[in-house]
This record gives structure tokens, C-alpha cells and sequence, in this order.
């Protein structure tokens, strides 16, 4: 009896520890599939924003990644959309370098939300002055103005996944970075 009682506790012993690295690796392998599928919605979402606010393209290309409440609400594209941009008005804007850092990602497996910071930067942005832009400084005297930079910005972005796609819900303004 005694020795059986030693093969039980063995066997359950090393199945348990052995359940238990199973469960763990399955966690970080969905942890690790949330926060890449999270990372890609992040970098082609916010190009595809700033493609929509600097170049005027059509907002219906920001519905793969972003909610339709937070459309709405963007104060960037509420600009754009309202014909206040300075980078449609005065420029004629042919590509921009986008770079994404994704500081901090959490999203646990079981859950259908996420939380990440990022950083967004645009350091180079290809373009002209318009014709009009042009002539209206000419007219007023003053120099020709280059293209404006856009602000590096640290964000709080809120995710949420709505049939089995993640979708940004919410971006809110952590930090303004000023690049000299």
C-alpha cells in the first residue's frame, strides 16, 4: 500500500507540474498572438490616419482599424473632414515616412479588450507648396512657408475586439514630445 500510495503521488505530481507548463505556455502563446495582431493594427491604422488627415484620403480606409465612434470624434480628422488642415490646404502632400514604437502592450487571452502606449513619429514628410498657398505668400510679402512638422506623441490607445478583429476604440494624448 505504501508503495503505490509513493507511484500515485509520483505520477500526479509530475502531471500536475506538467498541466501547469502546458497552461503557461499556451498563455504566452496567446498573449504573445494579441499583442501582434495589436502592433499591426497600431502601425497600418495610424498611417492610414495620417494618410487620411495629410493627404485627403478617404476615411473609409480607417474602418479596418478603428471603431466608428472613434471616427467621429477624432479631433484630427474632425480638422480634415471640416477642410482645416493645413497639410491639404497649403501642401500638396506625395508620401510621409510613419514610424510606430510600441512602448507597452497588456492584454490578457481571455479578454476582449487591450491597453497599449505608443509613440508616433513622422519624421519626413515629401510634398509641395500649392499654387495658391504660393501666391497668397507672394501677395502678403512673406516668406514661402515649408511643411509644417507633424508632433511625435506618445498615446494611451484603448483596443477592443469586435468579431474576433481588434479595432482602436480610443486614442488619448499621454505626452507631446518636442523634437528640436
Amino acid at each position: 500500500m505504501k508503495y503505490l500510495r509513493r507511484l500515485i503521488w509520483y505520477v500526479s505530481s509530475r502531471l500536475l507540474a506538467l498541466c501547469l507548463i502546458l497552461g503557461l505556455i499556451t498563455m504566452v502563446f496567446y498573449f504573445s498572438m494579441n499583442a501582434t495582431n495589436i502592433y499591426i493594427i497600431l502601425k497600418d491604422g495610424m498611417a492610414k490616419r495620417a494618410q487620411v488627415v495629410m493627404m485627403g484620403a478617404d476615411e473609409s480606409l480607417l474602418t479596418p482599424y478603428f471603431s466608428a465612434g472613434y471616427i467621429d470624434r477624432d479631433p484630427m480628422l474632425m480638422e480634415a473632414r471640416n477642410g482645416q488642415s493645413s497639410y491639404q490646404n497649403n501642401y500638396s502632400i506625395t508620401g510621409f515616412d510613419h514610424r510606430i514604437n510600441l512602448d507597452w502592450v497588456w492584454c490578457w487571452p481571455w479578454e476582449d479588450s487591450a491597453r497599449a502606449t505608443i509613440t508616433e513619429r513622422i519624421p519626413a514628410i515629401d510634398g509641395k507648396l500649392r499654387a495658391s498657398a504660393r501666391d497668397t505668400a507672394a501677395a502678403m510679402g512673406t516668406p514661402l512657408p515649408s511643411i509644417p512638422k507633424w508632433q511625435t506623441t506618445q498615446y494611451t490607445v484603448y483596443l477592443s475586439r469586435e468579431n474576433n478583429q481588434w479595432r482602436i476604440r480610443n486614442l488619448t494624448v499621454s505626452k507631446v514630445i518636442n523634437e528640436e
